[in-house]
């Protein structure tokens, strides 16, 4: 593993277990040819800022696929580790921990990659990073803005009885308070904080740090996570749509260029 701009301690770590109950199989499904993990690897091998970069998976199908892409370490998993109630933290922690014992690379940022999320705008995972080194904090994720689907035009229903969730029920969208969701691309933590213990056994993101901060890419909106068939068929709906535009884009250059 070759380091990238003299800069070090970066460690790019994709999880992606081989159990899920919406979609079985969905990291090695296949998507415009090529399977789910293959996106997740090909972004993080297009970031200038990570150093390095490992695939931890108990499925043997997966680390056969990202064995086959030059400059990215795989290992496997543990089965504690790999079962749908193990924290998402514990698998990052493990992927730290073996590139360490077994290639001597001591990660102080650690970059968590989902392997079920095919779409990650350019230059989003790099974003991260760049935030953390300059503005500093705990952790950087990345978020969505809210659509349609608001909490301020949301209720509870008490036996047939709406109750709104906000006391001054917007009427225009125009009107809704700016919010943001976790959408899971990119989780960038420092290792300090990857390490932090819970103050209490409900203290979940205890790994995110005391200093969390968060950062909304332009394009957050074609991010699609990848947990059921629907989800599946969206991002490829997206995926296609990218591909029009590119060649939209190409041919009205070579217009402009005759």
């Amino acid at each position: 593993m070759t380091q990238k701009n003299g800069i070090s301690g970066i460690l790019g770590v994709i999880i992606a277990r081989a159990g899920s109950t919406g979609l079985p199989g969905k990291n090695k499904r296949m998507l415009l040819g090529k399977p789910v993990i293959a996106y997740t690897i090909e972004s993080a091998l297009k970031s200038k800022l990570l150093d390095a970069i490992i695939v931890t998976s108990d499925d043997p199908d997966v680390r056969e696929i990202a064995s086959g892409y030059e400059g990215v370490w795989v290992t496997g998993r543990p089965a504690e580790l790999a079962t749908d109630t193990a924290p998402v933290d514990a698998a990052a922690r493990f992927g730290c921990e073996r590139v360490e014992e077994l290639y001597g690379f001591h990660a102080d940022i650690i970059v968590l990659l989902y392997g079920n999320i095919p779409i990650r705008p350019d230059g989003l995972i790099d974003m991260t990073i760049e935030y953390l080194l300059t503005e500093g904090g705990d952790s950087v994720q990345t978020y969505s803005p809210v659509g349609k689907f608001h909490p301020d035009w949301m209720v509870m229903l008490e036996d047939g009885h709406v109750k709104l969730n906000c006391p001054n029920h917007p009427y225009r969208r125009q009107d809704l308070r700016p919010m943001f969701i976790p959408n899971g691309a990119v989780l960038t933590i420092k290792r300090d904080a990857l390490y932090r213990k819970p103050e209490h056994d409900r203290d979940f993101h205890a790994f995110l740090g005391k200093d969390r901060r968060g950062v909304v890419h332009p394009e957050s909106d074609l991010i699609v996570d990848i947990d059921t068939i629907k989800d599946l068929y969206v991002a490829e709906g997206i995926l296609r749509m990218l591909k029009e535009q590119e060649e939209n884009a190409a041919k009205q250059d070579k217009v402009v260029l005759v």
